[in-house]
């Protein structure tokens, strides 16, 4: 069996969204990008949808502002991270 193509976390597109505000796709490459896309969404929780516009209807305003505090967190933690990892490998 196979979902929807058109499932997904919702947090992918906020994990993204911080990636493209903080221009990483300018300094670092794909490996990197991947790397932390993984560690952020693995410390956010999942929030899956189909569609945009559902969480757009269904969330507060209190609630878009936790969910992209908990983003800004987990992308911080992720660099911190990923950024030790090629200090230890220089």
């Amino acid at each position: 069996m196979k979902l929807d193509d058109d499932i997904h976390n919702y947090y992918e597109h906020l994990v993204l969204d911080r990636i493209a505000a903080l221009e990483l796709y300018n300094s670092k490459d794909a490996d990197y990008i991947a790397d932390l896309c993984c560690l952020a969404l693995n410390k956010v929780p999942h929030k899956y949808i189909r569609y945009e516009v559902d969480m757009a209807f269904f969330l507060s305003q209190e609630e878009r502002i936790e969910m992209q505090s908990q983003v800004n967190e987990a992308i911080d933690e992720g660099i911190k991270i990923l950024d030790a990892r090629e200090e230890r490998e220089d």
